[in-house]
């Protein structure tokens, strides 16, 4: 025998299930498309972010200088930094919201953040770092270890490395964007600033 239910009624625990992860998914688009963590032709937002991550490894690594416009037409310089692949440790992203603050954790567990075809426009870097097969003072239009099109203009100083791994990571940056983001144990609420 089928259950049906009356008509003009709601199963709310089909409904919940449904809602809440979408919900859920909604926000973090939305959070992470306003923040630039999702890959998008876009105007920077009005304010800087902050990252910090206890590690972050990647392979394929240039980096060059660049400006980033507000909708408003403020400019911000930024170094430019593109990674081909990298796996960050202990993620955490958090952004000022008027009085509060918004904070997004991820790659908390075994499982570290996954990204491809990674750029960072960032203000502000403190880290240790550690570069092999480092090229210092390369032409930023010839940089070719990077995501697909992530080159400066003619002229502009430039540098690129076959690998690249950054301990004890703090940075201010107005954009993120990648081709994929697999946020591992991904948290997202109100709370402090990363640092």
């Amino acid at each position: 025998m089928e259950y049906s239910a009356p008509v003009g009624r709601v199963r709310w625990k089909r409904f919940a299930a449904l809602a809440v992860p979408a919900a859920i998914g909604a926000g973090a688009l939305a959070f992470m498309t306003a923040q630039g963590a999702i890959a998008s032709s876009f105007a920077v937002s009005g304010g800087s972010f902050k990252v910090s991550a206890d590690s972050l490894t990647g392979q394929g690594f240039v980096q060059y200088g660049g400006v980033d416009t507000g909708k408003d037409g403020a400019k911000h310089p930024v170094q430019i930094s593109g990674i081909k692949s990298a796996q960050i440790r202990n993620m955490c992203q958090s952004v000022k919201v008027g009085p509060f603050t918004l904070r997004l954790t991820a790659g908390t567990g075994s499982k570290p953040v996954e990204a491809s075809d990674l750029v960072l426009d960032v203000e502000q870097l403190n880290a240790d770092a550690t570069f092999s097969n480092i090229e210092i003072g390369r032409d930023a239009s010839t940089l070719d270890k990077g995501p697909n099109g992530a080159q400066g203009p003619a002229g502009m100083f430039g540098q690129q490395a076959s690998s690249i791994e950054l301990r004890n990571v703090k940075q201010v940056a107005w954009a993120t964007t990648a081709g994929t983001f697999k946020l591992s144990d991904l948290s997202m609420k109100l709370g402090d600033e990363c640092f």
